[in-house]
């Protein structure tokens, strides 16, 4: 496994535009994406849905990482889910169709999407109330967009394992 010479975003500075509070997601999606690019340079396509132990497969993570980060922002935009990401959401981890490029495409540019609507984010709404699913349980913009790094954040470090254990 390569690791960049380059020190972890956190320590590269700001995030151009970006408002203060929401420096820490902006760091935490850009390093995940880092990251995911650099450990699945390694892995070969046809090990992209193997699910060793019985572990989720790599191609699931890229999968749900892109849709968690999605969803939650489409939440934080106080918007519904379409039926195009329903569709996705249900697809995870089962719709294998896709090639290796085409989810790390995909997921860069979700993270392209989310650095965008961070910029575009009014710090004053931060603590404004906003409502996930169906069941419209109740959490706030700073809340979405904070669980949508660290979830994405969680999903890397799965990746990152299960991606050793494959390539050893």
């Amino acid at each position: 496994m390569k690791y960049s010479v380059q020190p972890e975003h956190w320590l590269r500075g700001l995030v151009d535009q970006v408002p203060a509070l929401l420096q820490p997601a902006a760091h935490a999606l850009l390093q995940m994406r880092a990251e995911v690019n650099s450990v699945i340079a390694g892995l070969s396509e046809g090990k992209l849905w193997m699910q060793p132990n019985g572990v989720a497969a790599p191609g699931f993570h890229l999968q749900h990482i892109a849709g968690v980060i999605d969803r939650l922002f489409t939440y934080a935009r106080e918007e519904s889910l379409s039926d195009a990401q329903m569709e996705w959401l249900s697809g995870e981890g089962k719709n294998k169709s896709r090639l290796m490029e085409e989810l790390l495409d995909i997921l860069n540019q979700q993270v392209d999407k989310a650095i965008e609507q961070l910029k575009n984010t009014d710090p004053a709404v931060l603590t404004d109330t906003r409502y996930v699913g169906r069941k419209r349980i109740p959490s706030t913009v700073i809340g979405l967009l904070s669980h949508a790094a660290e979830h994405s954040m969680r999903h890397l470090g799965q990746l990152l394992v299960t991606v050793r254990v494959l390539t050893n």
